[in-house]
């Protein structure tokens, strides 16, 4: 696969990211981009669970109770299901959310390209990183900071945008539980003594 076909795939043209940053522009570039990324991810990934959690509650169901309320003997269960509806909408709410979570591993997949290094273009240094480069079994060997190159300023836009959808989640249940006030039936009653 020639080496560009990948960036093909993106869902933006980009600009190439310098890493690690050699000017506070690039930093900049960096970490807008990432925050940008973090956010985009958030919000992708809290849809399609949601619609995840909530595809069964598009299955509606009718139930014929008659038999529940006919004279005694009641034949248990007295209950028949006289329509069930809903399942191909539950199923494809679960495919969207699916996909959302698709989307969202496949911009987490692109924040880890844009952090691949140089290719090693000398033969001997090329041999030395293939025989001591890494060993997987050893921790110490990972390639650590091109975790924190791809998802270090991606961290924070997830936590600020989660942040800020907890923060307007939490407003919009109180403001809606204080604006809904008790139902007041006010009853009175009169005796008076026949004659």
């Amino acid at each position: 696969m020639p080496p560009g076909a990948m960036h093909a795939l993106s869902p933006w043209k980009r600009r190439p990211l310098t890493i690690p940053p050699n000017s506070l522009q690039a930093w900049i570039r960096l970490a807008t981009w990432e925050i940008w990324m973090g956010m985009l991810v958030c919000v992708i990934l809290a849809f399609g669970i949601s619609f995840l959690v909530t595809s069964p509650n598009k299955i509606i169901v009718f139930s014929d109770l008659s038999n529940c309320y006919a004279p005694p003997p009641v034949s248990l269960p007295c209950e028949r299901i006289v329509y069930r509806g809903g399942l191909l909408n539950a199923a494809f709410t679960a495919l969207v959310g699916l996909m959302l979570i698709g989307v969202a591993a496949w911009l987490l997949w692109e924040l880890w390209n844009a952090a691949e290094p140089k290719p090693i273009t000398d033969d001997f240094l090329k041999l030395l990183n293939d025989s001591f480069g890494r060993d997987w079994r050893n921790p110490l060997t990972w390639g650590w900071s091109r975790v924190l190159w791809a998802y270090g300023f991606t961290a924070i836009g997830v936590t600020l945008t989660a942040a800020v959808g907890l923060m307007l989640w939490t407003l919009v249940a109180s403001s809606s539980a204080t604006r809904t006030t008790p139902g007041r039936v006010e009853t009175s009653q009169r005796f008076s003594v026949g004659q």
